[in-house]
């Protein structure tokens, strides 16, 4: 039961990052360009995915650096203080997403069942990045995995609306992957 357990969640978690990857790889590049929106979210999506696959949480350490900013001194397309320090090309997304989707796979894959039910950040962590909301501080790791589907689940779904919107695009849906 374990192991089929572990494969479920990974084929899911899977196709979620490839949808996030397609929105990246759909995105004709002049909207990519234009629509900063576009970008910030998909940067957001993509470092919280990275941020909240780390365990311990002291070893996260995002290929894409970001800033925190001022609240009051945010671009205007950005959705959250998580700012990245410069304007990253789809390619460099892509190339962040594929080590991130081999991080998720070994977690999901070779983390004894027992483990998944150990609190997924120690305290001294909680403000280490200044990226961990209040909510999820006492999750276990099974907990912050279903959260982090879901995070990037719910971004996907915007993207795609963003992109049907700007550029009559959007990516099929993926029921499963490998």
């Amino acid at each position: 039961m374990n192991q089929i357990f572990q494969e479920s969640l990974w084929r899911n978690f899977a196709a979620v990052i490839d949808m996030l990857k397609n929105i990246i790889v759909i995105c004709p590049d002049e909207i990519w360009q234009k629509e900063k929106k576009i970008f910030y979210m998909t940067y957001h999506t993509v470092i919280f995915l990275d941020y909240s696959l780390t365990s311990p949480v002291k070893d996260f350490h995002p290929d894409l650096p970001y800033t925190i900013a001022d609240p009051d001194h945010l671009p205007l397309e950005a959705i959250d203080d998580v700012i990245p320090d410069r304007f990253y090309s789809k390619e460099e997304l892509l190339t962040y997403i594929s080590t991130i989707r081999e991080k998720c796979k070994r977690l999901i894959r070779l983390t004894p069942m027992e483990r998944f039910s150990e609190r997924w950040i120690n305290d001294d962590e909680i403000n280490m990045h200044d990226l961990c909301p209040s909510l999820v501080i006492k999750y276990n790791l099974l907990e912050i995995l279903l959260y982090n589907f879901r995070h990037v689940q719910h971004h996907v779904a915007q993207l795609n609306l963003l992109l049907r919107q700007k550029g009559n695009v959007a990516t099929e849906w993926i029921s499963q992957s490998d």
